[in-house]
């Protein structure tokens, strides 16, 4: 599941190599309710069983499940199990300011050497103090946190984990001790008793009820809790199997870092804000969280909605359907401009009017006004690969490392003039590729828990084998 859509995906293992089908793909669209905004998560739930529904329809034994999703973003359940409200979206207003309210009760240095976690105003921390301060009852009444993987999960089985790659984006975790960090907690005066026994990615969850059983035509099939945050699913399909890597899981964010054995929380690493997020086996990923094709994905779905608004160079032009294609174009042919943003801007977080947003954030930083739809293109493209630029060096500044070659994983694949833009910024070859790394990442867990594949060096290996799409050298 991605902020925009989900897929159900069925993978196939013949002892060498993972082939994927698409099974069912649906939308995953917010809804605002009385002034907060939502996840619809019961119709996720329901699209979910339509994909299971297809697995059942093809008569092939299945013989694990397991579920991926965005990070930080949970469900609370009450005495009985149930689920209070359906989970708050991390672009609810509602938690703005709430860093600044934390550092009146907890140093922000104390907050960062625990959990190693960059700052970001919608991490699980900052969303459960503005709970408390703005939706008390709910924290009172509830005695169960769920992060949304293990809360779709226990609506499939009936059994409740807390997954550690997703539990570690909260910024309630000690990212040494990798236990609910006490300090934090009482700092803050959050309920303890809600935050579960985290569970490695690999641990066997348990099976479909037998009401998901007899629904979806489907036996007691495992669920397992594989690395539930879908950034850490992805990385561990890069398909780089032995030495050091830098990354990029290109979708509605851009995820830039690189792979260590134990958290760097250094003053570097804080002063840069960058996280240590923890996936399979241990695994520590030193990564920055970038607004990445969200700017291109909204100012889309802006001109959809007020094609009016869209300027073009030509007539020519006019003849676009805003597909992501030929937006793609568009910003090939508009000209070179200093038209810089920065794409970590907090007014890029809310949803609309992206293309006046970025107008507005150029004519503040003193740069001329995008005006066409290909020069606010063109400018969201340039901002995005000098920003890899700037973070790559952040990252080689903390490890002491660099990095000759750069992989770039997920959706953004796709976008071929991202990653030539990338490896020109960048200057080292840009491997671009798996498009579908999440689910790649996703089934090589469940391989490993089953014991077809011994260790996450060999997973990377069987989808180095056909994972690379094109590789891009800078100039």
């Amino acid at each position: 599941l991605g902020a925009s859509g989900g897929r159900v995906m069925l993978g196939r293992w013949d002892g060498a190599r993972l082939e994927l089908e698409e099974l069912h793909r649906f939308a995953n669209e917010p809804v605002c309710l009385g002034g907060t905004l939502h996840w619809d998560i019961l119709r996720l739930l329901h699209e979910i069983k339509q994909g299971l529904r297809a697995a059942a329809r093809l008569g092939v034994e299945i013989h694990s499940i397991g579920i991926d999703t965005w990070g930080v973003d949970f469900g609370l359940l009450d005495g009985q199990g149930r689920l209070m409200e359906n989970p708050v979206h991390y672009r609810d207003a509602s938690y703005r300011g709430m860093i600044e309210q934390a550092a009146q009760h907890i140093p922000l240095d104390e907050l960062y050497d625990v959990t190693g976690i960059q700052f970001l105003e919608f991490n699980t921390v900052f969303q459960l103090l503005a709970f408390k301060q703005q939706r008390r009852a709910f924290l009172e009444r509830a005695a169960q946190l769920l992060f949304l993987p293990d809360l779709l999960g226990y609506f499939l089985t009936g059994q409740m984990a807390t997954e550690y790659s997703n539990a570690t984006t909260s910024q309630l975790l000690d990212v040494r001790k990798r236990t609910w960090s006490n300090r934090i907690l009482d700092a803050l005066g959050l309920p303890k008793g809600i935050l579960g026994e985290i569970t490695p990615p690999g641990t066997r969850l348990g099976a479909l009820l037998p009401e998901i059983q007899q629904e979806c035509g489907l036996p007691a099939v495992p669920v397992i809790s594989v690395c539930g945050h879908d950034t850490q699913s992805a990385i561990a399909a890069v398909p780089c199997p032995s030495g050091d890597f830098a990354f990029i899981s290109s979708g509605t964010w851009s995820l830039f870092g690189t792979e260590l054995r134990a958290p760097l929380c250094s003053e570097t690493t804080r002063r840069l804000n960058i996280a240590n997020e923890g996936g399979y086996d241990g695994r520590i990923h030193l990564l920055k969280n970038i607004t990445g094709l969200w700017l291109i994905q909204e100012s889309r779905r802006h001109w959809l909605a007020h094609p009016e608004q869209a300027l073009f160079h030509s007539e020519a032009e006019r003849t676009t359907r805003f597909t992501f294609a030929e937006l793609e174009q568009l910003a090939r042919d508009a000209a070179p401009s200093p038209a810089r943003v920065n794409p970590d801007d907090p007014a890029f977080i809310p949803p609309g009017e992206m293309p006046a947003k970025v107008q507005a954030a150029c004519r503040a930083a003193g740069y001329p006004v995008p005006q066409t739809v290909g020069e606010i293109l063109r400018c969201i493209y340039t901002s995005l690969a000098e920003t890899y630029r700037d973070t790559l060096q952040k990252i080689s500044d903390c490890t002491g490392k660099t990095y000759p070659e750069l992989h770039i994983i997920g959706g953004g694949v796709r976008d071929t003039l991202l990653c030539q833009m990338t490896a020109d910024a960048c200057g080292v070859p840009v491997k671009a590729g798996p498009v579908e790394a999440t689910v790649l990442g996703n089934l090589a867990v469940q391989l490993l828990a089953a014991g077809d594949l011994d260790n996450l060096e060999q997973a990377r290996q069987v989808i180095a084998t056909d994972g690379i799409c094109a590789v891009y050298l800078p100039g």
